[in-house]
Parts: structure tokens; sequence; C-alpha cells
């Protein structure tokens, strides 16, 4: 047995869990989140709890079991408390700067690079190196903060680009001097 998807999913009060068949819909005070679950597997709503089970050991049904569990919960974490991933920007004249909306990156090109927010997702720029994905779905906010960050990935010599607030870049020794 699964031992992430046999654990019962609490369900904080100010949080409505609707099931329908295969859809699962997570309403809570910061919006709404649904999902629709994979054939195999079951979900019931009992007293407060939600239960993910599976109808047989297939290797399918194992695979999914955990899986449907995780994204249930982190829909349910993403409606109260949200989801928000930190980007650093390193670099002489990189730069950050919030334009309504959408933030503009100075970073290195002969141009700006605007990025606009998909939706449910807002950014917030702290200084002018610093910038915060935030939103409810954990799988967009992901997405949207490795988009930003393809942008301009960390060089391994002097450390420059576009990185994950306190993810480590391994340095390079450049080439020996004369």
């Amino acid at each position: 047995m699964s031992r992430i998807g046999r654990l019962p999913i609490d369900v904080p009060a100010g949080v409505d869990v609707k099931i329908d068949g295969q859809a699962v819909t997570v309403k809570g005070p910061k919006g709404e989140l649904s999902l629709t679950v994979a054939s195999p597997i079951e979900v019931k709503l009992e007293e407060n709890q939600v239960l993910v089970t599976r109808p047989d050991d297939e290797r399918e049904s194992r695979s999914l079991h955990g899986l449907t569990r995780t994204l249930i919960n982190n829909q349910i974490i993403g409606v109260t408390q949200g989801y928000s991933k930190g980007l650093e920007i390193v670099g002489t004249g990189y730069r950050v700067v919030q334009k309504g909306a959408a933030v503009e990156f100075a970073l290195g090109f002969s141009h700006p690079v605007t990025v606009e927010p998909p939706a449910g997702i807002t950014f917030t720029v702290e200084g002018n190196n610093r910038l915060t994905v935030a939103g409810i779905d954990k799988q967009a906010v992901g997405e949207v903060a490795a988009n930003i960050r393809k942008i301009r990935k960390p060089e391994p010599y002097k450390g420059k680009g576009v990185r994950y607030a306190g993810e480590v870049v391994r340095r390079k020794a450049g080439k020996a001097g004369k």
C-alpha cells in the first residue's frame, strides 16, 4: 500500500471540497481549483477528510495512488495559504522593474525582456534584484518561475543570471592566468 496515498487529507474550515465522479473541486478563501482524477483511483469525502483509494494492486493504480492524494493536498494548501517562489537576479547591471502587473528585466541583452503574468499568478518585486512569483496553483507557480529563470540561467563562471532564492550555483575555475 502506498504510504502517501493511504493517508487521509484533513479539510480545514473554510474549504469546500466537492467530488462529482472523477472531478474534484476545491474552493477556499484564495480561489477555486479543480482536478480530474485518473480512472482507476477513487476519491471519497468522509467527515471533513478526503480519502483516496485504489481498486487493485496493478502497477498503474499504485503509481497514481500517491500522486492523486498529493495533487488534492496541494490544491487544499493552495486555496488556503497559496504558493510562492522567489527569484534572485545576480549580475552587474541586471535588474527587474515592475510595470503594472508585468515585470521588465534588464539581463544584459540589447533589449529589455517583459514578462506578463498568466491568469492566477502575481509578481512582486523587492528592490531591483528580487522577484516573487505567487499563486494558488503549485504547478503554475513553479512553471512560471522556471520560464523566467530560463531567460538567463546562472552561468558557472561568474554566477550571473536569474536563480531561485537560495539556489547554489556550482562555480568553475576560469582559464589559468600566465
